[in-house]
């Protein structure tokens, strides 16, 4: 069993949820204080843009409601993970939208640089934001959760039911794949 290694003082995530089990709300608010901003992240990673606190509450009604289920073979992170991914993808199938990520606005990237810095940094963004839209779905998030969430293969192996090394092989291409569009 994989008890959680996240800690606030002496309380690991495993017994902030034997706390909340034994009706301790103050432990719940804990775990959320603890985990909502990577949620957060996460569901921006994967191309959310709107309503994305609602997304992390329904994540955490879903595990809090099912936490009888939560076995401790991954990290409490991964499986609200894991419950977020589910969600997104479920809310995807539902609106029915495109495969596409939504687009970010862009913002004036130069403030204390010269002109040309400004147009470098946009045309770079630019590229990159291109190069991780084309990459498979399965590329794009396990890209995502190794990049910008600083996941483990082994836990992004957990979120996205693969093994850990689908996810490093996905993870190997997805690189390759974004430098050579950085490249061209």
């Amino acid at each position: 069993m994989n008890l959680d290694t996240h800690r606030s003082g002496d309380q690991t995530d495993q017994t902030l949820i034997e706390r909340w089990k034994g009706g301790d709300t103050r432990a719940a608010t804990e775990l959320v204080g603890r985990h909502a901003d990577a949620l957060a992240r996460f569901a921006v990673s994967a191309g959310e843009r709107e309503e994305v606190e609602e997304l992390v509450q329904d994540t955490f009604v879903r595990a809090f409601n099912s936490i009888e289920s939560f076995r401790g073979d991954s990290s409490l992170r991964t499986w609200l993970f894991t419950i977020e991914r589910r969600l997104i993808l479920d809310r995807r199938r539902s609106e029915k939208r495109s495969k596409n990520l939504v687009p970010i606005d862009e913002v004036d990237a130069s403030t204390e640089f010269d002109a040309l810095d400004g147009i470098v940094a946009q045309e770079t963004a630019t590229r990159v934001r291109q190069a991780v839209k084309s990459l498979s779905p399965m590329q794009h998030d396990v890209f995502t959760m190794r990049v910008e969430q600083g996941l483990s293969y082994r836990d992004i192996a957990a979120v996205l039911d693969t093994t850990e090394g689908a996810a490093r092989v996905h993870y190997h291409n997805a690189m390759t794949a974004v430098k050579e569009c950085l490249n061209d």
